[in-house]
């Protein structure tokens, strides 16, 4: 089964064609980084208003990518949320229009179910896991029970870790992204100088909160305007504060639930960071993590090809009248 996914719920135009769930037969992605980069984060607007103008050449090189055409597609996946209405609806509307012309069948995909699941394009991993989206919009920890079947166990009270990690950049003059930023500077930094907040909130609490640490930053560099060097501490003390929440956190609910495997996706999961801590704190526990590889972490339409197939193989299927949501939890509680 050939799969055409869309992506579009964010700032990222993508287009991919998955065979099986497994196979990458193209992966095509158009990033309006350059687009936001002055004003420090996504406008919505702006967002939507490229999107329209990538989706077609988009597609048409996904397809070009994978030397193939639509007669070859057995199904569509769109990205139908959680995400910006007016860039996820951009999507949404090019979907409908392929799978009606060409009586494909058509399914809407959770945007945080693909990112759990874009690890199947490069490992086999065992179910159950716990998995953690980590970007800039979400900060969530699941069992996964199955390839369509999971448990909410944890989200953000406030702001997600990737927005934190925005949020810190900005305010130091970091530019955009800010994660990536944050990490370059962090590696010439020493990360036990300055002892910023760990918000692990109530006792074994599979929640996260990371307004305190922005906060703390921000009143830090007021109190103490750094140097060009301090810089370079403040970003690594702030990267460490959040890799030691974030990994204490899926520590816990691999103990607690009792599973060997934990798996971290989304744009933070590209931080080497906490790729390099996590790695370690598993080895000491006895549990594997897996990592995607970056590309795979931003957002992208392959990952939702792998959605798409297994929800299109359970018998999911959306019709014509499907809307985007702005707001769609994954899983039950």
């Amino acid at each position: 089964m050939i799969i055409l996914a869309i992506e579009s719920s964010c700032d990222d135009t993508g287009a991919a064609l998955i065979e099986d769930g497994r196979r990458v037969l193209a992966n095509c992605l158009s990033s309006q980084d350059e687009v936001h980069r002055r004003y420090g984060g996504v406008v919505p607007e702006l967002a939507s208003r490229r999107h329209l103008e990538n989706i077609l050449p988009v597609i048409r090189g996904g397809l070009d990518q994978a030397h193939s055409s639509l007669d070859e597609v057995n199904g569509v996946a769109v990205t139908r949320g959680p995400g910006l209405v007016g860039s996820l609806l951009v999507g949404i509307m090019a979907a409908k229009a392929i799978a009606h012309a060409k009586n494909l069948p058509l399914v809407g995909v959770n945007h945080l179910m693909g990112h759990l699941l874009a690890i199947f394009l490069e490992h086999e991993v065992p179910f159950p896991f716990i998995g953690m989206v980590a970007s800039g919009g979400h900060t969530s920890l699941y069992l996964a029970e199955g390839f369509t079947a999971f448990r909410a166990l944890g989200k953000t009270k406030d702001d997600a870790a990737g927005e934190a990690f925005d949020k810190v950049a900005k305010y130091l003059g970091l530019g955009y992204p800010g994660g990536m930023a944050i990490e370059h500077l962090a590696r010439s930094g020493n990360p036990t100088a300055i002892p910023f907040p760990r918000a692990y909130l109530a006792k074994d609490s599979l929640d996260f909160s990371f307004s305190g640490i922005k906060t703390a930053v921000v009143n830090h560099c007021r109190a103490h305007p750094p140097s060009d060097d301090g810089i370079a501490d403040i970003a690594a003390s702030f990267q460490e504060a959040v890799v030691d929440v974030l990994v204490a956190k899926i520590i816990w609910a691999a103990q607690q639930y009792k599973v060997g495997r934990v798996v971290v996706a989304g744009g933070v999961a590209s931080n080497g960071r906490l790729r390099e801590r996590l790695t370690k704190a598993g080895g000491e526990h006895g549990i594997q993590a897996y990592f995607p590889s970056p590309y795979l972490c931003r957002d992208n339409a392959a990952m939702i090809g792998v959605a798409g197939y297994h929800l299109l193989k359970a018998g999911r299927r959306d019709g014509l009248d499907m809307s985007a949501l702005s707001r769609w939890p994954l899983g039950k509680d």
